[in-house]
């Protein structure tokens, strides 16, 4: 496909019309349930799966959709118009998932790429610590050489669809001596043995997925679980969130142009002073800002979509930028949301309290902006 314009192609626009009916349709119905009572969104899950958008990023030679990393966010940010809690079920199930297809032996691919396509496993991703947040380099979590086994001892924290998900990317050190040349990958499963989660965070948003902390405790698995070779770990995630951060601009993409499509709407019939208060110049010229930082945002995570799709040399920036420049304007676009609906943008009768809510977290995980603006400045074009 040629991605030099990083314009979507006709099969492009095909997709996103599929995924936004079936979002409308199958999703956005239970959105502020699902919300309301914090519970995992088992009919988005179902959906998505029964129509292969819950993990479309895996190759076909492994059973999957084999779509590119625009189609993956085009994906994303159309189930994240509805609901961004069922949109980290494609997001989260690519980050965990990328480790294995970046450096993953064929044996490790096709043992947990090929559930994971049909939909019969989830994946998570385990790199933060209660003391390794943006310095995650200085985990704590140990894995120790024992004949053919590796065991792993440890706590994840912040691990988003911990406890639902099957699978897990967990990072873990294996020469202390090294620091982040002395972290690796493995594959750990829900079901072994010394594998436990912590209860549910009680977050601001995202709340309809769960964010546990995974405790391991003595886990022993196989040695030729280990993605890649030892100590490559670190690299292997740092890799990986070059690609996976444009999947968090993609969601705040959807989360904005939720947020910008109900407030359109309100003011069109919400009159005051005798007529609607989209006929009013300050109300037009805030809807105006908001639609052209999003068109801005949209065509920044597009280029870096093309760019992952690529690899290109630059992608560690784009992908930084994409995914600062989309989460700050998500943000500024549904305050602005719930400043056009007055009173009832602060209230939950009306969704878009909802998305400012659900916006935050995109400037947080996966990096904090103010990590992507480091990332940024040691990787100017």
């Amino acid at each position: 496909m040629d991605f030099d314009l990083y314009r979507p192609l006709e099969e492009h626009d095909m997709l996103r019309e599929s995924v936004r009916a079936l979002a409308e349709a199958k999703i956005a119905p239970h959105a502020a349930e699902v919300d309301e009572e914090g519970r995992f969104p088992q009919e988005a899950l179902d959906a998505l799966v029964a129509n292969d958008l819950h993990a479309v990023h895996v190759p076909e030679s492994y059973g999957g959709a084999g779509a590119d990393a625009l189609a993956t966010v085009i994906v994303i940010e159309e189930v994240a118009r509805v609901c961004a809690s069922s949109s980290l079920i494609p997001a989260v199930n690519k980050l965990g998932s990328l480790p294995v297809i970046l450096s993953g032996s064929e044996e490790l691919k096709k043992k947990y790429l090929a559930p994971l396509a049909k939909g019969d496993a989830m994946f998570s991703y385990c790199l933060s610590e209660p003391d390794a947040g943006s310095d995650a380099a200085g985990m704590k979590t140990r894995a120790v050489r024992d004949g053919d086994a590796y065991v792993l001892n440890g706590v994840k924290r912040w691990i988003t669809n911990a406890g639902v998900s099957e699978y897990y990317t967990v990072m873990a050190v294996t020469d202390p001596e090294k620091r982040s040349k002395g972290i690796s990958a493995f594959v750990v499963e829900k079901s072994d043995p010394g594998v436990s989660f912590g209860a549910p965070e009680k977050k601001l948003g995202i709340k309809g997925s769960p964010t546990r902390e995974v405790y391991l405790d003595n886990v022993r698995i196989p040695a030729d679980r280990m993605i890649g070779p030892e100590g490559t770990g670190f690299a292997t995630a740092m890799k990986t969130l070059d690609h996976t951060r444009i999947t968090i601009a993609a969601q705040a993409l959807g989360i904005a142009q939720g947020a910008l499509d109900y407030a359109k709407g309100y003011v069109q019939e919400r009159k005051q002073f005798g007529k609607p208060i989209a006929d009013f110049q300050g109300v037009q010229f805030m809807l105006a800002d908001m639609a052209m930082k999003l068109e801005a945002a949209r065509q920044l995570t597009y280029a870096a979509a093309a760019k992952s799709e690529r690899t290109d040399s630059d992608l560690t920036f784009f992908g930084a930028a994409a995914k600062c420049y989309a989460s700050d304007a998500a943000m500024e676009i549904t305050t602005d949301a719930v400043q056009l609906l007055g009173g009832y943008g602060y209230t939950r009768d009306y969704p878009v309290e909802r998305m400012m809510r659900d916006a935050k977290i995109t400037q947080i995980y996966e990096g904090t902006n103010q990590v992507q603006r480091i990332v940024m400045a040691r990787n100017l074009p």
